[in-house]
């Protein structure tokens, strides 16, 4: 592999709790329950699962059977077949062959794929289909989940036959995401193809036995009796026997993989171990920023907004797919992960790339979802243990405008000024100016002085608090991508304590909250206010947030409007809180924190 010159200064992120591990190891076993109840209302005969922390299994668990007949347990030894999870390994054989130069992702696939040179597409204006259309599955293919789940057991020149007879379409190729086995299915011909052995053969010689997964294979004859999971599906109030289809060839590129828990986490630590970026050796059998390239969001799916019930929090939902793995954001951080389906199986894996946290699941019932347990699994944990994401490390080029900055405060110098600042600052608004913005910070809060530390939000972003003998400042700036980086934006967020008149309103909006009443309204607000709208928010707040407390001023000017935390016996508000010169609300605006 090529040594790329790297800056030397640009430190890596990193968790900063010494208990973590621990912590999250205490909370394992409450997931016990959640997978218990999901078995019994899906009646699934067995379930395993596990839970990583930075690629390790830290906690495994199983109950049930594996197999109805004979009463095996199941086990974290327990191989079951994975089904769609297998798109990931597919994913990752291409991104080998591209990053050994065999391929290249936006090539048509009739480079690699000969049946498809004469393939009919749905409009003259098409494009052609290329490789990364095919792993991000935006080819244009239908969703064909039941119809591709009874091809496993096809050959290689059955496979040709369809491909030559060309595709139906939903969609013109690249423009919208559609879930498509049967794009999978050709990325097993292109790994044949572009390899020059079959796919099965080249992922395991490159994938599977390099990982040391070696329980991991592609049919069942192959699993010893003893240790495999039959399938099955609940009918007419028992479980009946699902034929084990086997892997005729490269169909299996999109399902065929038979895994236990122990060999899964060897996948999903892989996955984990290429976070974060870093400088230490690249030892994987994918280069670590290729893994991430497969966990990030490359064709996007309509978001959602999901309402639990009648009052409670919304939650956002969005993401899409990365190459041959889902990506979702909870409104609050991202996962990555892949579930799977089959006629006698069920599995899932989530993992949280900026918490170094992984849930993962296998189940032997048709189409057993695991999924949402483990999302709410993965969910549980980060919150019950209270982990944090990696913490950002403060760069030398932050720390040093941080530094500038303060003593451009204290006193202002030009000649520091001239080396802090990038090319464009004074221009955007010219010295004088800033002078002058400089001076009125200071005359309207006192002498300042750094309180805490840089808040980082990445290598060239960052911004901190200085306290004035009267209210505060936030400080953020942005640096250049210059050598050396320089300031090339600034801004101040100034704050004042609540004058009486404003803090008197702000007492009787919390009075108000606990005992929302017209009069009471109509006694805090101007008459430009919508006093009707208001009292209904205000009953609206007691319902859903219960009693409120006075928490953290976080804005204001001192004297017309104030920005501030109410802490709620049942959740946190943000309130912005506006009045006039006579102290009368002229705006409210209440949102959760």
């Amino acid at each position: 592999m090529n040594r790329r010159l790297v800056s030397p200064d640009l430190p890596t992120p990193y968790f900063d709790a010494a208990d973590r591990r621990e912590r999250i190891l205490d909370n394992c076993a409450a997931l016990e329950l959640l997978f218990r109840r999901a078995a019994e209302q899906r009646h699934m005969p067995g379930v395993a699962y596990g839970i990583l922390v930075d690629g390790e299994l830290i906690f495994d668990h199983a109950f049930g059977v594996a197999n109805v007949e004979t009463g095996a347990p199941v086990s974290a030894e327990t191989v079951f077949r994975i089904a769609s999870m297998t798109k990931s390994f597919t994913a990752l054989a291409i991104l080998q062959l591209r990053d050994r130069g065999q391929l290249r992702l936006d090539d048509p696939i009739a480079a690699y794929v000969p049946e498809f040179a004469n393939l009919h597409y749905p409009t003259a204006d098409s494009s052609s289909i290329t490789v990364r259309q095919l792993l991000t599955m935006s080819a244009g293919w239908p969703q064909d989940d039941p119809w591709g789940d009874r091809q496993l057991y096809r050959n290689d020149a059955e496979m040709s036959r369809f491909f030559e007879d060309g595709v139906s379409w939903s969609n013109p190729p690249g423009i919208a995401f559609e879930y498509s086995n049967y794009g999978y299915m050709v990325l097993g011909r292109i790994v044949t193809n572009v390899a020059g052995m079959p796919m099965i053969q080249y992922v395991d010689g490159e994938i599977l036995r390099p990982l040391g997964m070696d329980a991991t294979v592609w049919n069942a004859v192959d699993v010893p009796a003893e240790r495999l999971a039959p399938g099955y599906r609940w009918e007419d109030e028992g479980w009946k026997a699902e034929p084990l289809l086997p892997s005729g060839g490269d169909v299996a590129a999109f399902a065929g993989i038979f895994t236990s828990i122990r060999d899964l986490a060897r996948w999903v630590a892989l996955f984990q171990s290429s976070w974060p970026p870093r400088n230490d050796e690249d030892e994987a059998i994918l280069r670590r920023s290729s893994l991430r390239e497969m966990q990030q969001n490359w064709r996007p799916m309509p978001p959602q907004i999901f309402v639990p019930a009648l009052g409670a929090k919304p939650r956002l939902f969005a993401g899409g797919y990365g190459y041959g793995l889902f990506i979702l954001h909870n409104g609050e951080w991202e996962s990555v992960g892949h579930g799977g389906g089959l006629p006698g199986f069920g599995s899932h894996m989530r993992w949280s790339p900026a918490h170094g946290v992984g849930v993962i699941a296998l189940t032997n019932l048709t189409y057993g979802n695991v999924s949402s347990v483990c999302g709410e699994g993965l969910e549980m944990l980060i919150r019950t243990s209270e982990v944090k994401p990696r913490a950002r490390p403060v760069t030398p080029a932050l720390e040093g405008a941080r530094q500038g900055i303060i003593r451009l405060l204290e006193e202002w110098d030009d000649a520091l000024a001239d080396t802090l600042f990038a090319e464009n600052f004074f221009l955007d608004q010219d010295r004088e100016h800033w002078q002058q913005e400089w001076a009125a910070l200071r005359e309207r809060h006192g002498v300042l002085a750094p309180e805490g530390s840089l808040e980082v939000e990445n290598w060239l972003r960052g911004q901190w608090r200085m306290t004035g003998e009267q209210g505060w400042c936030q400080i953020s700036f942005t640096l250049s991508p210059t050598v050396p980086p320089r300031i090339q934006e600034m801004e101040f967020d100034s704050t004042l304590p609540p004058s009486p008149a404003l803090q008197g309103a702000i007492e009787a909006l919390l009075a108000l909250i606990d005992r929302p009443t017209r009069r009471g309204v109509d006694r805090l607000t101007a008459s430009s206010v919508d006093r009707a709208a208001l009292l209904d928010q205000l009953r609206l707040v007691k319902l859903l947030c219960g009693s409120c407390q006075p928490g953290e001023i976080t804005g204001g000017d001192g004297t017309s409007w104030a920005r501030m935390k109410l802490i709620g016996s049942k959740q946190n508000l943000d309130v912005r809180l506006s009045v006039d010169e006579r102290g009368k609300v002229m705006g409210c605006v209440i949102r959760e924190a």
